[in-house]
């Protein structure tokens, strides 16, 4: 597929999610949300069509992407690593673990590994404080991280 065929298969995509849901009250993070998952990210050529089809300036829609970080402007891995960097979870050597998780991945947060295994990312509580320190592995929590668990993770994803 071309670029430019590419484009308009997004842009088509995006305006058919926008009709559906322009509706709901506050349309606009459910419309992202819904684009995220149809593409596995915010493809950048969806904004203006979102911002048109919302009645919104660009500004806005790139002001709200770039506000929360659960959106993303490139596709992310096969597999989310979500580790917790919140007080409580800092407390219980959060930073450890994620030392340690980017060191065995060779990456740093908001980045993936060149095989396109695994995107490594920073999250601020995941209601976990008393199982310090915790992650998030594909929306699937786990508790009091140590050496070992880290490393089943990071087997898990590298499979």
């Amino acid at each position: 597929m071309t670029m430019q065929a590419a484009s308009t298969e997004i842009m088509s995509r995006t305006a058919a999610i926008i009709d559906e849901m322009k509706g709901l009250e506050g349309p606009l993070l459910p419309i992202l949300h819904s684009i995220q998952e149809e593409f596995g990210h915010v493809p950048k050529d969806a904004l203006p069509v979102l911002a048109d089809g919302l009645n919104l300036s660009r500004a806005e829609v790139h002001g709200v992407v770039s506000f929360y970080h659960d959106f993303r402007a490139h596709p992310a891995g096969r597999h989310v690593l979500k580790l917790c960097q919140a007080e409580a979870c800092q407390s219980m050597g959060s930073e450890a673990v994620a030392a340690k998780v980017k060191q065995l991945l060779g990456i740093d947060f908001h980045e993936t590994t060149r095989d396109g295994s695994v995107t490594l990312e920073p999250v601020y509580c995941l209601g976990l404080c008393a199982c310090s320190p915790s992650a998030m592995l594909d929306g699937e929590v786990i508790g009091r991280l140590d050496d070992e668990k880290i490393e089943e993770i990071v087997a898990e994803v590298r499979s």
